[in-house]
């Protein structure tokens, strides 16, 4: 083609580049103008051009030559022989009373085959191996974090045990401490006591110098020696240190203390296929859908509908508030929540706990047994809208502070595992305003989002990469600019949005056909939806208050 035409333009003829191909030759595989079919054939008389309308290219089927009969086409299969045969080689002898299969039904049922093996390669295969490589990455890219922790958690205990061992040291120096001071007052003790004896023999010294000098008779018959009372010494008085004995560490117990590591391991578990989404039992649109139950909220601005199960539904507008009314209207339960601001969507987890996102505390919320906790917390970045995946994990869009870019995020619980922002020429996949972008999955895991900036849904698939955008369809009807608000998948893969503006809404087909409009139900600004597993479809009227339950498919 040339390449000053779009990829749109239509086919050109291969031999003069510029006329449009009118035929196609089925033999030589190329596009032919008709003034061009003559100098095509003229080329190469030896060759059996087959010229058929282009639309009908490919269409004839080329059998192979049979080796006995040199001009016949062999257009069956003999099953006795396992060869190709002509219909000569069927009416000789050499094959009587043989079997034969048509090539031409064996050919159909093949491509059928390979067709449907294609799809499958393409849409749940490829992607399936694409996820495991996706979550391999994100194991590797989280090695350094998770083995980071196991060494925080040793120093932790090191700095623990370091902590004992100086308490248990620092403990043992005040008891030496008090011996010491013990010891010291037993010894001073005893040391007074010998130097009041010491006095008093000082003091007889000086009386007997006194005798000595003394020539008076009756002062000298009256002394009484009292050398045998001092010659009586006190008992030596021996106190003996204290010992520190330090016990013998065996090193194997000590290890014990500190506790276990436990080894790196490696288990192998089998991945089952199933091709769920290959399923033939086909649910085709009803003409016309039908609204089988009103339910009235008192919301101002109504915003998302999530189902709890078969019997209940949660609600939530701009206000604190989100309810859960049963499937008669009937309010069963509301939550506040935590900030006493509005939540910018609703969805519901695996385990039935409720999940809400909080724009101005950038926080999602889980709210279960009437317990609220937090399990996502951004920095730099504000939650808009979710969406629980058929694997559990969680989808989240969200956008910076600044409005300057936008984001779809993949958590397992607060882990991030993927991260969905820019095609593959760097390029943002979605408008960066702070608007709403309504996120959802389908059965074959491809994500879409609902960009009311960018007036368009964009559907990636699960490794992120571009399947298409749609931007609307053409209808005298409808007259404003396709700005979708919410989305929602059903079992068939398809995609439905809400055009708030145009009253209606949009359903697509996995590869992003338009295929048509409800737009029959008195519908009246359609925001948040949500498909059950009954494939029933919810919708909420922003201002008319109402959540609608409609049946669309057969």
């Amino acid at each position: 083609m040339d390449p000053g035409y779009s990829a749109q333009d239509v086919a050109r003829c291969d031999l003069c580049k510029t006329a449009i191909a009118q035929n196609y030759c089925d033999f030589c595989h190329v596009n032919l103008c008709k003034p061009c079919i003559g100098e095509h054939i003229s080329d190469d008389y030896s060759k059996k051009h087959i010229i058929v309308p282009f639309q009908q290219r490919r269409s004839t089927l080329i059998y192979p030559k049979c080796t006995a009969h040199r001009n016949e086409d062999c257009k069956y299969q003999c099953k006795n022989c396992n060869i190709f045969v002509c219909f000569e080689c069927v009416v000789s002898n050499q094959h009587q009373g043989h079997q034969y299969s048509k090539l031409e039904d064996i050919f159909t049922a093949l491509k059928m085959q390979i067709e449907k093996d294609d799809d499958e390669l393409e849409n749940l295969i490829l992607p399936k191996y694409e996820e495991i490589a996706v979550d391999l990455h994100s194991q590797i890219a989280s090695l350094d974090g998770e083995y980071e922790k196991l060494t925080t958690e040793m120093s932790k205990l090191r700095e623990e045990m370091h902590r004992e061992v100086d308490n248990a040291i620092n403990q043992m120096a005040r008891e030496i401490g008090e011996i010491k001071v013990k010891h010291h007052s037993i010894l001073q003790k005893h040391l007074d006591e010998i130097k009041e004896i010491q006095a008093l023999i000082q003091q007889s010294q000086i009386d007997l110098n006194e005798l000595k000098e003394s020539n008076k008779v009756c002062f000298t018959i009256q002394y009484t020696s009292k050398n045998a009372q001092y010659s009586h010494f006190p008992p030596k008085l021996k106190v003996t240190m204290p010992e520190f004995q330090p016990k013998q560490i065996e090193r194997e117990k000590l290890f014990r203390l500190f506790g276990e590591l436990i080894p790196l391991s490696t288990t192998q578990e089998e991945r089952v296929f199933t091709a769920k989404e290959l399923n033939t039992s086909v649910r085709e649109l009803l003409d016309e859908a039908e609204v089988l139950n009103t339910i009235k909220t008192e919301y101002f601005g109504l915003r998302s509908v999530t189902c709890l199960n078969e019997e209940q539904i949660w609600t939530s507008g701009k206000v604190a508030e989100i309810e859960c009314f049963d499937m008669q209207g009937v309010l069963q339960k509301t939550i506040q929540t935590k900030s006493g601001g509005m939540p910018w969507d609703i969805a519901v987890d695996t385990t039935g706990a409720l999940l809400y996102c909080d724009a101005e505390t950038r926080t999602v919320y889980r709210v279960k047994n009437d317990q609220t906790e937090e399990i996502i917390t951004l920095q730099g970045w504000k939650p808009a809208n979710l969406c629980v995946t058929s694997s559990g994990d969680l989808l989240v869009t969200m956008y910076s502070d600044d409005e300057t870019q936008s984001k779809v995020v993949r958590y397992s619980g607060s882990t991030v595992k993927q991260t969905i922002q820019f095609d593959e020429g760097g390029q943002p996949l979605f408008s960066r305003n702070g608007y709403m972008k309504y996120v959802g999955e389908n059965s074959r895991q491809d994500i879409c989002v609902a960009d009311y900036g960018a007036g368009a849904v964009v559907v990636v698939n699960q490794t992120g990469k571009l399947r298409f955008r749609y931007t609307g369809h053409p209808s005298p009807t409808k007259n404003e600019p396709f700005k979708p608000r919410g989305i929602t998948t059903d079992s068939q893969s398809r995609y439905l949005t809400s055009d708030y503006d145009n009253h209606c809404i949009h359903i697509l087909d996995a590869d992003g056909q338009f295929l048509r409009y409800i737009d029959n139900c008195d519908l009246t600004q359609p925001y948040g939806l949500f498909v059950d597993s009954n494939d029933t479809l919810f919708v909420c009227e922003y201002f008319k208050r109402n959540v609608k339950k409609i049946r669309y498919l057969k």
